[in-house]
């Protein structure tokens, strides 16, 4: 494409939104692939804490918090056509000021094994399920440790690197900051995502978490398991139920409080 494709007559936001449902519509006529668009409703990019968490994560770095927001607007008016989230990479589409839309790809290094086991040792007997996890409903102290700047699971700068085939010469144009925020919604549909973006095992997190948590419960319960096998050697030993010895005598003590309420009324 010309670079003199890029300085075209200024394009409103309800013009571009309409450029990009007409390329959607075009596009799915083709059959080529399925088309995966990011919707936005509602005044919040993001919703859920997976969502938040990611915009919030790239905005704490000076590097990206000032350009962060000249996606906002794109997909917002839902520009980003396209967007697939694979382990380490993200490929998308994004209607710009011309026809053709861009295409833009991201990669993200794997989450650093030594991070992974970090965490996953401090989510033992934590988290009760993937539902939990899913929909961050996990202590403080957990969700701190997701969100540490520089040593949690979400990436770094350093650990991200783009490409859009837009003749921007910006180091982040606005195409791939809607493309960042795109990600973010999507997580919102399913933070599952996240993990296999990050080349993690999430049901390995959650099993040996949930794996923890019932070892802890049965330690706790150990003083109870002890005397149920007490009570079983006892029978054992006597050829007796437990429970029938009990109810044995039980019923020899009502008898004699019955025998003894006679004798009282006979010598009264």
């Amino acid at each position: 494409m010309n670079y003199d494709d890029y300085y075209l007559e200024y394009v409103t936001k309800a013009e571009r939104a309409k450029m990009a449902q007409n390329t959607i519509e075009q596009l799915k006529k083709t059959g080529k692939a399925e088309l995966t668009p990011v919707i936005i409703t509602g005044y919040q990019l993001a919703r859920t804490w997976w969502g938040k968490a990611w915009n919030d994560n790239l905005k704490r770095y000076s590097d990206y918090s000032s350009r962060m927001g000249r996606g906002s607007s794109y997909v917002r008016n839902g520009a980003v056509l396209d967007l697939k989230i694979e382990q380490g990479i993200i490929k998308a589409l994004v209607q710009g000021s011309v026809r053709k839309p861009y295409e833009v790809q991201i990669t993200i290094r794997p989450l650093l094994p030594e991070v992974w086991e970090k965490i996953r040792i401090a989510c033992e007997g934590k988290i009760e399920s993937l539902q939990e996890l899913i929909v961050g409903k996990f202590p403080p102290g957990l969700s701190e440790l997701f969100t540490a700047q520089g040593s949690g699971i979400f990436p770094t700068p350093k650990e991200i690197t783009f490409k859009c085939s837009c003749p921007d010469k910006a180091v982040m144009c606005k195409h791939v900051a809607a493309v960042l925020y795109g990600i973010g919604a999507r997580l919102d549909e399913d933070p599952t995502l996240f993990f296999t973006l990050r080349a993690v095992d999430i049901h390995n997190l959650i099993s040996k978490a949930i794996q923890s948590k019932t070892q802890t419960m049965l330690s706790k319960s150990g003083a109870k398991s002890r005397r149920i096998l007490a009570d079983a050697d006892i029978a054992a030993m006597f050829g007796v139920e437990v429970e029938t010895m009990v109810r044995d005598a039980a019923d020899v003590t009502d008898n004699k409080q019955k025998s003894k309420g006679k004798r009282t009324r006979k010598n009264v």
